[in-house]
């Protein structure tokens, strides 16, 4: 690396496995290694978006960040959730994307050194994007318990310390698909407040959930809700990927550093994508429940498939991770045996997390092939892995 601030920052592997399953330009390859999905976004969305790209008003900077129409609607959005009424004018601001939103929350909260409390495995570009606000992640385990994901709260207890300066959450969580229960989500605040740290929470997926449970915000508990800071967008629930438009939503008392930042960094939105995001997010039928029943039918196809390997069951989200390890397989050896004899694309989660726990894993995406291509899964890994 030619500058230090790269030198903890590995590359997300999904890149790597990509570029190699389009050049090798397979009809038979299964893609499960990219957050891609097919079905379609909300068609109010398209059209909104479709009439933007003829607009001179779309075709511009300004305003830097974010029309009111998205701002007001992303307010609302988060309101309902967090329990607590945001003002989209000082509390609420447009981003370039989700993980443009995340970057620019750590910039505006983190001094160099900093630690920063996120789940064991998680998303590589979660944790890079820390490195790269010059902050520490300290990783806090997630646990098997009966094939599916529980957040170890002794270690979240210990893991709090005079650096703590912010708790990153994910529920539905990538990769791990964990959706964090009422007891889990106490602790984490309890952990904030004790803390007096940010929790900086990606809700990205936040209604993609297979449990049946209604969605718990972080700020609906207890008296946290002025130390949440929320960061949407509608690249997963409203499949609307191309679009990079998310949102920042949180008290006024950091919005204005956040705003600062979002300037000095990407400065604006895309313009001809945030009409078709407003229409997303105050559509009559924004396709969530929807795509939603879905998802959860590829994800329980894999599962029933693969049932007697060690694959940990997600409660939402578009991936789940098997544990190739415990078959005697490093997870980038398995990916290169799939890729070569079953004609499946899967990411190894080499930094995803600590190399004892997150590196154990391969990542199956279930968001991008319909149920009729994932049929007979078992049979492939059973070829490429000679089980």
């Amino acid at each position: 690396m030619t500058v230090s601030r790269l030198a903890h920052i590995p590359g997300i592997g999904v890149d790597r496995m990509g570029n190699a399953a389009d050049a090798a330009g397979a009809a038979e390859m299964l893609r499960l290694e990219n957050l891609d999905t097919d079905i379609p976004p909300p068609n109010a969305a398209i059209e909104a978006t479709l009439a933007a790209v003829r607009r001179d008003d779309a075709n511009s900077y300004l305003p830097f960040l974010g029309i009111h129409d998205l701002r007001a609607a992303a307010a609302r959005r988060v309101s309902a959730t967090a329990g607590r009424d945001y003002d989209p004018e000082t509390e609420c601001i447009v981003s370039a994307g989700g993980l443009s939103g995340v970057l620019n929350v750590l910039l505006a909260v983190l001094e160099p050194g900093d630690e920063v409390i996120i789940t064991d495995p998680a998303y590589a570009g979660l944790l890079n994007r820390i490195r790269l606000a010059g902050g520490v992640p300290r990783l806090v385990p997630l646990q098997v318990v009966d094939r599916r994901w529980r957040l170890d709260l002794e270690a979240l207890h210990a893991a709090v310390g005079d650096r703590t300066r912010a708790i990153l959450t994910m529920s539905p969580s990538m990769p791990s698909g964990i959706v964090h229960t009422h007891e889990e989500w106490t602790a984490i605040v309890a952990a904030a407040e004790r803390a007096g740290a940010w929790i900086v929470h990606d809700a990205a997926m936040e209604r993609i959930v297979f449990t049946g449970e209604a969605v718990l915000h972080p700020a609906s508990f207890g008296n946290v809700a002025e130390q949440v800071i929320t960061v949407g967008s509608v690249s997963k629930e409203y499949r609307m990927i191309g679009w990079r438009v998310g949102w920042i939503v949180g008290p006024a008392t950091i919005m204005k550093d956040i705003g600062l930042v979002s300037l000095t960094n990407v400065v604006c939105q895309v313009g001809i994508g945030m009409p078709g995001a407003a229409a997303a997010l105050t559509a009559d039928d924004d396709g969530v429940a929807a795509a939603t029943a879905e998802w959860q039918a590829r994800r329980d196809t894999i599962v029933d498939e693969l049932s007697d390997l060690p694959v940990v069951v997600p409660d939402g989200g578009w991936s789940l991770l098997i544990d190739t390890r415990a078959l005697g397989m490093d997870p980038a050896d398995a990916s290169a045996r799939l890729f070569r004899d079953g004609a499946i694309a899967a990411t190894p989660m080499t930094g995803w997390g600590a190399e004892d726990r997150a590196g154990r894993y391969l990542r199956f995406v279930y968001a991008n092939e319909p149920v009729s291509r994932l049929n007979g899964l078992r049979e492939r890994v059973r070829k490429a892995w000679l089980l």
